[in-house]
């Protein structure tokens, strides 16, 4: 397996970013792994060396590069590291990230060992960028996979289930059955907004989980339904990039 750091060139500067891939010049069908609140760190980079065990070119990109190289330690002071993590999050906004995603499939087009169309995978706070970036780059971004996403329903202009009927992909979206993140209207509404619109999707509420149950070094982490949800984005993968 190959894996390096690089940047990703974005209206707003530099994106540092970790890429994993299997050995050899591909090309790759290719993956964008969004990071979750919490940000870079080695359980994300594990997240994206088993994507490239799977055959896939997996790009994990610092959304937080706007603010410096930032790593949250919750070892040594959980409440002040998930404060900063709070106010680090709130500087993402659904414009920035598509400017970034912008970025990032410019990479992805250049790069000799990635090929079109991409799939992505967002968790937590990214649930809502990857529902945005399905609808805002539909011919390009053709399989996604929201995990206990947040914001993909709210009552703002930029909402990202309205671009839901811009979506030309397919669409698997796997909550937690318990997640005070996510309030009780989000899956009606954007389940709704699918099927008006005629997306192939799937969502899948979680029995038994919490919000952070795909992490296993979160206290929430459900290795079983972790895996379902893992399984059933693979399989969406592979209907969708590798054949």
């Amino acid at each position: 397996m190959a894996e390096f750091e690089t940047e990703v060139v974005t209206p707003d500067g530099r994106m540092g970013s970790f890429v994993a891939h299997p050995d050899g010049d591909g090309p790759f069908p290719a993956v964008i792994l969004y990071m979750d609140a919490p940000g870079i760190r080695e359980e994300l980079r594990d997240f994206a060396r088993r994507l490239a065990a799977q055959g896939y070119f997996c790009l994990l990109p610092d959304m937080y590069y706007r603010n410096g190289v930032l790593r949250f330690d919750f070892s040594m002071d959980r409440d002040n590291a998930f404060k900063l993590v709070m106010a680090t999050m709130a500087t993402l906004n659904v414009e920035r990230v598509m400017r970034d995603t912008q970025g990032m499939l410019d990479y992805l087009d250049a790069h000799p060992a990635a090929k079109a169309p991409y799939g992505c995978v967002g968790y937590c706070m990214s649930g809502q960028y990857v529902v945005a970036a399905a609808g805002t780059f539909p011919d390009k971004i053709v399989a996604t996979a929201s995990l206990y996403g947040v914001g993909i329903v709210t009552d703002k202009a930029d909402s990202p289930h309205l671009l839901v009927p811009n979506i030309k992909g397919e669409i698997y979206l796997g909550f937690a059955e318990h997640d005070s993140w996510v309030s009780d209207d989000v899956i009606p509404a954007v389940t709704q907004a699918l099927e008006d619109h005629g997306v192939t999707y799937e969502c899948e509420i979680h029995p038994e989980t919490e919000h952070g149950f795909c992490f296993p070094q979160r206290p929430a982490y459900a290795k079983d339904r972790a895996e379902i949800a893992w399984q059933k984005m693979s399989e969406m993968f592979e209907r969708r990039l590798k054949t």
